[in-house]
């Protein structure tokens, strides 16, 4: 007979994104933001390499600063724009040596201010390649492991080596550049058939959004899980921007709600509401879990995994489980 406590659905699996500090003085309060996130019990937490093409210096720092105080698996994004293939190997041994076995290849976007035709966009021309370079850079290293036979001195026994795990991007509503609708569903099975693990999706409004677009894909033959990327917008100012760089539709509910409310507090319990109702429904949709991007703040996405029922209040989420355990 199942007790009523083994009834009980476990917690959704859920992540965080954050990004390097920009300045020495915010590198004290991104620490105590990934001492937080950290209690709660993530899957992973990604640190950018940064955005709009600028360079990414401080992402290893802060991804050995959370391999080294937190039971959290780092994940590393890295990007392909300006890059030569000699750069991209050295920068991906450097995550490595350091313990970084987990990552997420990006193609990026050029540096702001400049376009497509006037910046050198590097070796690498996509994010499949990159995902090529990453698992071919890493079976280079180490082709495989040895480990003692108890027992047995001097002999050792020869396994496989362990295979990074690396996440790709997914666009619900499209990408930007695409040059025909099914263009990003056509990519993302590209970076499936290059040996991606994992595909984490770009922000979206409503999650039909989502649902739909895993639907199309599934049909299409994508395998791996898609984890929906959810951004809490707590301001007006912060929705323009994000619009702008996303290219996504205006969502007039929500654009609505933030432009009509005169306190930032309530503009804040707004984005945190929005947020969590959209975590519930693709959860209830069949996602594998959610991903926030927390902007550097753990109160607001913390808040967020609390309105949605993910995580009770003074409670610890799921343990913490390396991305490759959420393979489904």
């Amino acid at each position: 007979m199942t007790s009523s406590v083994d009834s009980v659905p476990a917690p959704a699996p859920f992540s965080f994104e954050l990004y390097p500090p920009r300045t020495a003085a915010s590198e004290a309060a991104l620490h105590e933001t990934i001492a937080r996130l950290a209690e709660v019990g993530p899957r992973f937490i990604s640190v950018t390499y940064g955005a709009g093409g600028s360079t990414g210096g401080r992402s290893l720092e802060v991804l050995r600063h959370i391999r080294a105080t937190t039971d959290v698996e780092p994940l590393a994004h890295l990007t392909c724009v300006g890059n030569t293939y000699a750069g991209a190997n050295r920068l991906i041994r450097e995550f490595l040596d350091a313990g970084i076995r987990s990552f997420l290849a990006l193609r990026g976007d050029p540096p702001a201010g400049t376009s497509e035709d006037d910046v050198y966009l590097g070796d690498l021309e996509s994010a499949a390649q990159l995902v090529q370079l990453i698992d071919r850079v890493q079976a280079e290293r180490a082709p495989y492991q040895e480990s003692g036979i108890p027992g047995m001195p001097g002999a050792a026994r020869v396994d496989p080596r362990p295979r990074v795990d690396i996440a790709v991007a997914a666009f619900p509503n499209g990408h930007p550049r695409s040059r025909h609708p099914r263009e990003h569903i056509d990519a993302l099975l590209a970076k499936q058939a290059a040996g991606a693990t994992l595909a984490i999706t770009q922000l979206f409004f409503h999650a039909d959004d989502y649902v739909w677009f895993v639907d199309r894909a599934r049909t299409a033959g994508v395998t791996i899980p898609i984890l929906p990327g959810i951004m809490p917008i707590t301001g007006p100012a912060r929705l323009r921007r994000v619009l702008q760089l996303t290219g996504e539709e205006i969502p007039a509910d929500l654009a609505i709600a933030l432009e009509v409310e005169p306190t930032a507090e309530g503009q804040r319990e707004i984005g945190i509401a929005h947020a969590a109702r959209l975590a519930e429904e693709v959860l209830a949709g069949g996602a594998p879990g959610v991903h926030l991007y927390a902007f550097n703040n753990h109160d607001t996405v913390l808040s967020v995994l609390r309105e949605a029922g993910i995580l009770t209040a003074g409670a610890s989420g799921p343990a913490s489980t390396p991305v490759k355990e959420s393979r489904r």
